[in-house]
């Protein structure tokens, strides 16, 4: 059992969850159903209580493992009956579906795709509520997985954002869900979620899950004030870069021989299309490896620190393939950076920017 001193309250909800979040994405793809079982056992042994997962998933998505991680927590549900009461689930309904026709038809997220999305994902997790219902990205067009610059020329929004909050809002006064969140937002997102659900009586956003790590801190590019206003708490995901701020990437690189054996980047091409996979974040990354090391840390160590001791971080989500992984993350949580390497820190933001952006 971890000490995490206390759990934290997403938003003004009255969810209650450890610092420390249990991401699923591998599961199903990079990871099979015995060895996901037996990283969830694990985390629960660890104090972990909040478990994080998506009807996407898993990662890389394809027609194939669409369901398949749900389908992989529901069968683990049912085989410990217990477990289900001792955590805090989240879930995701899906945006539009950007190439994927498996998720739905059509190009956009209606408030019945909401819905029946929500209930799937309950038959496949094999529970009656979902404590934590988030919008995985936008429904409006918006720049996110690597995408920089808002064009408003490539609008396609066909669901006004009311109209989304109403579907979320129904599914909370059915008992489905507890609390809503979005991810991959921006701040007029989530302002406009905020606004509209407290002028109109409709469930208020808790969360929004972001990316945040050393190769990609935009989150501090005012998302940040924003959800400090608006009470809305903010949960990382990949704190570790896909893997490259663990260092397991800077001898080898991503491709070729000499690249890590079974590494998600290495494994996966369309991962390295992908913002994580670009030349800039691996010097990045290099570089904050090797100051991690000159100040007598691992590279996980120091990137996870840089989340879980952070002013604006609710709970991290960690995505692990193996006990071991999950081990390392979770016993870094009593790392603490110092003033002078935050400092450092910032002096190779100031220089690279975010690579992964």
């Amino acid at each position: 059992m971890t000490d995490f001193n206390a759990n934290v309250r997403l938003g003004r909800s009255d969810l209650q969850v450890t610092p420390i979040c249990l991401g699923t994405m591998t599961f199903g793809e990079q990871v099979d159903e015995p060895a996901a079982h037996a990283i969830l056992d694990r985390a629960l042994e660890r104090g972990i209580n909040f478990i994080d997962t998506a009807e996407m998933y898993a990662v890389p998505t394809r027609k194939q493992t669409y369901g398949a991680t749900e389908t992989i927590l529901g069968n683990w549900f049912r085989q410990r009956p217990q477990a289900r009461a001792r955590v805090v689930l989240a879930s995701k309904v899906a945006g539009p579906s950007r190439g994927m026709p498996w998720v739905r038809e059509g190009s956009g997220m209606t408030p019945a795709d909401i819905v029946a999305s929500c209930e799937a994902s309950l038959r496949r997790l094999r529970t009656d509520v979902i404590d934590l219902y988030q919008i995985h990205w936008p429904e409006r067009h918006v720049p996110a997985f690597g995408s920089m610059v808002y064009d408003p020329r490539q609008e396609t929004s066909e669901t006004p954002i009311l109209a989304q909050l109403q579907a979320l809002d129904g599914l909370v006064k059915a008992g489905k869900v507890r609390a809503i969140g979005l991810s991959n937002e921006t701040p007029y997102g989530v302002h406009e979620f905020v606004r509209l659900a407290e002028q109109h009586g409709l469930a208020r956003v808790a969360t929004v899950q972001n990316a945040y790590c050393l190769l990609n801190r935009t989150v501090e590019n005012a998302l940040d004030e924003t959800l400090h206003r608006l009470g809305v708490s903010l949960l990382p995901y990949s704190p570790l870069g896909y893997g490259l701020l663990t260092g397991k990437y800077d001898a080898g690189g991503t491709t070729g021989p000499d690249a890590p054996a079974g590494a998600r980047i290495a494994l996966f091409e369309s991962m390295r299309k992908q913002r994580w996979g670009r030349a800039d974040g691996l010097k990045a990354a290099r570089r904050y490896n090797a100051l991690a090391r000159q100040h007598g840390l691992t590279p996980t160590q120091m990137a996870l620190a840089f989340d879980y001791r952070n002013w604006r971080v609710a709970s991290t989500i960690i995505g692990v393939t193996s006990i071991a992984q999950l081990d390392e993350n979770i016993d870094a949580w009593g790392t603490t950076l110092a003033p002078e390497l935050l400092a450092e820190i910032d002096g190779i933001r100031r220089e690279l920017h975010d690579p992964s952006a």
